[in-house]
């Protein structure tokens, strides 16, 4: 119980608890790790006071296989230190390559843009567009979309990606857009671009396309979801 509350609180210290949970989570991991702390010493403490020497044969043999059971729950420790000690990192393209890319409007009609830009977009916002009237709503203005490299070469072009989640990690959901025409050499796997480009078309595999202009990198946001 100590040593989960101490993993809360560094997580939530260092930020890392935002490449599981959402940020609005944050205080309450806080509070729940400083409350598990606090229980934590108290039963530390109230276990050292009710140790007491063992004595004869029939408590001996019972101290002795509650000292086995003992060692056995230590092991318990293990993936709390591990994740303490190495904790693991956001979802990334290894996640994107294993589910499907599906695009909707969601529903929502779109306004075509205002002339001028490029307009800052999260990827799912260029995907609703991309679908609603054939991205009519673009309207041929300069968009700016960041996320990280999913695939290197896909069909001639570089896959873009950025997940959603809705509580945690486990609900995460993928966003996709392929560009092209970007100059220099592909980028690495997994790194993080800031992509400016117009809207192109959609893909015979339901990707999202865009014609980019420039794609600068960039350190990997503290917040790596939309």
């Amino acid at each position: 119980m100590l040593l989960v509350g101490v993993l809360l609180v560094r997580l939530v210290v260092t930020d890392v608890y935002q490449r599981f949970v959402q940020t609005a989570m944050g205080p309450w991991l806080l509070v729940a790790g400083v409350l598990l702390i606090g229980l934590g010493l108290v039963a530390v403490v109230r276990a050292l006071r009710a140790r007491v020497p063992v004595g004869g044969h029939e408590d001996a043999h019972e101290g002795h296989h509650h000292h086995g059971g003992d060692r056995v729950g230590w092991l318990l420790l293990v993936p709390v230190l591990a994740v303490l000690l190495a904790p693991p990192p956001a979802l990334g393209s290894y996640g994107v390559d294993r589910s499907g890319v599906t695009v909707s409007a969601g529903g929502r009609t779109y306004g075509l843009l205002a002339p001028g830009g490029p307009y800052p977009m999260a990827l799912r916002e260029f995907g609703e567009r991309a679908v609603d009237a054939g991205g009519a709503s673009f309207a041929g203005n300069p968009v700016e979309l960041t996320g990280f490299v999913a695939r290197t070469d896909d069909d001639g072009g570089v896959r873009l990606a950025r997940f959603q989640i809705s509580c945690c990690a486990a609900d995460a959901v993928a966003a996709v857009v392929r560009f092209y025409g970007a100059d220099g050499p592909p980028p690495p796997q997994d790194a993080w671009l800031t992509v400016v480009g117009t809207f192109r078309g959609v893909g015979a595999d339901g990707v999202p396309e865009m014609t980019a202009a420039t794609a600068v990198p960039l350190d990997a946001p503290v917040d790596p979801y939309e």
